[in-house]
């Protein structure tokens, strides 16, 4: 449909500008197709960028198995590429010229809500795929949605006058540049929301690739003491943890998390509580009030948690608790952990465990959710492997 057919891998060869762009294409719950798509005519005000990595997360293995919509779309919201074709406009515009190695935010901003005027377009009220059908969001939006290539499980992605686009610095390679996404989320939460800073004491529940990029943006922070909480299944992750600066690792299956963080506190608990299971549920949630310092603590909660019945709003509030809502990162977050990941001061390659290529985006997919390949943390999809 639209110029497209299903289609084997091609070994990865160069495209010409008049061949197609071949695709992973989620067609259904769990399921992908790889497909054709024409080679875009790229306008003045526009670019093409050829995929060099496209980053895995949690946020893909829900929205693989629990699609938002019947269309087909080409995921991938966290993507490294070169620029392959820039229109004179856009070059002019942005600053970003043929050659350059760039990282694209998944928010596409409409720059004209009041979130946009405001700079946070993460918010933007014309781009969010949950009130917006015809919303554009990179690994979002539907593949029917003519050019076509907006997510990075492609060959090539098509990158309007309105995407974000930053360098990826000197001596960072596209792979670890992958990890830009997390890292910056770690940013946004750590930092901006939890007040993470010099001596702070922090609980990090999850030892993902969220989990532990906030471990280290806490340590470069300066944060006294870092805990990060996890299951038997995580043993791997809190290996690395501990490598990446945490103080302290908590299997909750083997002991009482909470008694042991009392026991690391000498009684007195956290500063701040990051919340980063992806929406585990309420037990996270309750450790998190628990494990906090008798007054004005901070606890920064994420994923999408559908209901919390008997939340213990008196202690909560006795407490002096102040709770944020992880949402994403802004530009000067993603700013910061691209100079993090230059700094080569934290040994991050260990978070980026797993190559994959274009036709085992399945694979991929399952294996980050824990159904796959074993022990993968973060999963790099190669669309020229």
């Amino acid at each position: 449909m639209d110029g497209r057919n299903k289609s084997g891998h091609d070994g990865g060869k160069e495209l010409a500008v008049t061949e197609k762009v071949l695709a992973a294409v989620r067609v259904g719950p769990s399921r992908t197709e790889l497909q054709e798509f024409p080679m875009p005519d790229i306008p003045e005000d526009a670019a093409l960028m050829k995929m060099e990595v496209g980053g895995i997360c949690g946020t893909d293995v829900k929205l693989y198995k629990h699609p938002p919509s019947n269309a087909p779309v080409i995921m991938g919201h966290e993507n490294i590429g070169t620029i392959a074709k820039a229109g004179h406009e856009f070059t002019r515009r942005k600053g970003f010229k043929e050659g350059d190695l760039v990282f694209v935010e998944h928010y596409v901003s409409c720059g004209k809500c009041e979130w946009c005027h405001a700079g946070q377009y993460r918010h933007c009220e014309n781009t969010n795929w949950r009130t917006n059908p015809d919303a554009i969001r990179y690994g979002y939006t539907s593949a029917e949605r003519a050019p076509h290539l907006w997510g990075g499980f492609a060959q090539y992605v098509y990158l309007p006058w309105n995407a974000v686009v930053h360098h990826v610095p000197k001596g960072v390679t596209a792979e670890l540049a992958g990890l830009v996404t997390p890292m910056a989320n770690g940013v946004e939460w750590s930092l901006f929301d939890g007040g993470v800073g010099y001596n702070s004491t922090v609980l990090i529940q999850g030892p993902g690739q969220q989990g532990l990029s906030q471990t280290v943006i806490c340590k470069q922070a300066g944060a006294s003491l870092i805990i990060v909480t996890g299951t038997s299944k995580d043993k791997a992750r809190l290996d690395v943890a501990k490598k990446l600066g945490a103080d302290h690792v908590i299997d909750v299956n083997k002991e009482d998390p909470l008694a042991r963080i009392m026991a690391i506190t000498g009684g007195k608990g956290v500063d701040v509580s990051l919340d980063c299971t992806a929406g585990a549920g309420t037990i996270p949630m309750l450790l998190g009030i628990e494990a906090l310092k008798r007054k004005g603590g901070v606890i920064v909660a994420q994923g999408e948690m559908a209901q919390f019945p008997n939340f213990p709003l008196e202690k909560f509030t006795v407490k002096f608790i102040t709770m944020k809502s992880a949402r994403g990162h802004s530009y000067k977050a993603c700013e910061l952990a691209l100079a993090q990941l230059a700094s080569k001061r934290f040994p991050l390659e260990l978070i980026t465990t797993h190559r994959f290529g274009l036709d085992e985006v399945d694979l991929a997919i399952r294996s980050v959710g824990g159904d796959g390949v074993a022990d993968v943390i973060h999963a790099s999809l190669m669309p020229w492997l």
